[in-house]
């Protein structure tokens, strides 16, 4: 059937008919929040390099989540930042860490919110790497004990999901095993299974202070032309024990999202990373593009290639858009 007995175009003649026949349905429920939790009182810093996100202490945190929550945005990930730093991480693992902490202050005053905690070590390392350094390269057995005692203590706070971002091999199971034999069998884990070594970052290392000292993370975290080695990464997380598996980053990234979507049934996750939000902020600051625009069809271009949970920066401003969309 050809032109001119079918015409395409007869449904795209208004919104209405548009929105009925969308084969890709953004919604504020596939949302998360990432948030940056620091300690003191009454702090909201401001990040240069991401406008519009802040590093929150405890108090200001929970009011903000108290506002996410009320957008509808059902789960924040939270990262933890300390000034106290040691070549191995012990504030990633103290059970009065700064994420620790928050865990049991929002907990305790907020109900129905999912906690998602980062469980790496770069925060928290003075040398800036994902896991413990010997003979100048991350050990990657040592690390996963440090790893699983950091998921640990951030379910017994009150996690309800965690989510490796390390890249270590075997992480999952460790971290699997771990919780399991503590009586945390409930918790959920998100796994970052294929995390590639991106530039994207950049903006998140400055939020987070945790550029590595030396050296880059290539040697763990994922090389950018490979789609076929991130599916193995998947299916091992998965063979693991990985509830939630997650491509990180989203945009430069979509065709492994898809790859994934097809070869697997496990829950996708898809970060849209600090150098993405970045981007699109310093461009329509210049007024070069629609911001409001061009930050919705990243979202839906993320959804549409598969992933059914999207970690984004972009989450208050996009909550706010789909709520009025839906009046």
């Amino acid at each position: 059937m050809y032109f001119p007995e079918y015409r395409p175009r007869r449904l795209r003649n208004n919104k209405s008919i548009r929105t009925i026949i969308s084969e890709t349905n953004l919604s504020v429920q596939d949302l998360i929040y990432p948030m940056f939790i620091v300690s003191g009182k009454r702090v909201k810093e401001k990040i240069n390099s991401m406008p519009g996100i802040f590093r929150y202490s405890i108090d200001n945190a929970i009011k903000e989540i108290q506002e996410v929550k009320a957008l509808g945005i059902l789960a924040v990930l939270v990262f933890g930042i300390t000034e106290k730093k040691d070549e191995f991480g012990t504030q990633g693992y103290d059970e009065g860490g700064i994420v620790q902490r928050a865990l049991r202050e929002i907990k305790d005053k907020i109900d129905d919110i999912i906690l998602i905690t980062d469980v790496c070590m770069c925060e928290y390392t003075s040398h800036g790497h994902c896991g413990i350094i010997r003979d100048g390269r991350v050990d990657n057995d040592e690390t996963l004990k440090y790893l699983s005692m950091i998921a640990l203590s951030h379910a017994k706070a009150g996690a309800d999901i965690v989510a490796p971002s390390d890249m270590m091999d075997g992480r999952v199971g460790a971290i699997r095993t771990t919780l399991d034999e503590n009586g945390f069998s409930d918790v959920a884990i998100m796994s970052y299974s294929a995390k590639y070594a991106s530039a994207f970052y950049g903006p998140f290392r400055e939020a987070a202070h945790s550029k590595p000292g030396f050296g880059d993370r290539k040697g763990y975290q994922m090389d950018p032309p490979n789609v076929r080695e991130a599916l193995r990464e998947i299916a091992i997380d998965i063979e693991e024990g990985a509830d939630i598996v997650m491509v990180k980053p989203a945009l430069s990234y979509l065709d492994v999202i898809r790859a994934a979507r097809n070869e697997f049934d496990h829950p996708i996750a898809a970060y849209n990373v600090s150098g993405e939000y970045s981007m699109v902020k310093a461009a329509g600051g210049l007024g070069w593009i629609d911001e409001k625009t061009v930050m919705m069809e990243i979202l839906t271009s993320i959804k549409r290639a598969g992933a059914d949970i999207i970690i984004t920066y972009f989450a208050k401003e996009a909550a706010k858009i789909l709520i009025t969309s839906k009046r």
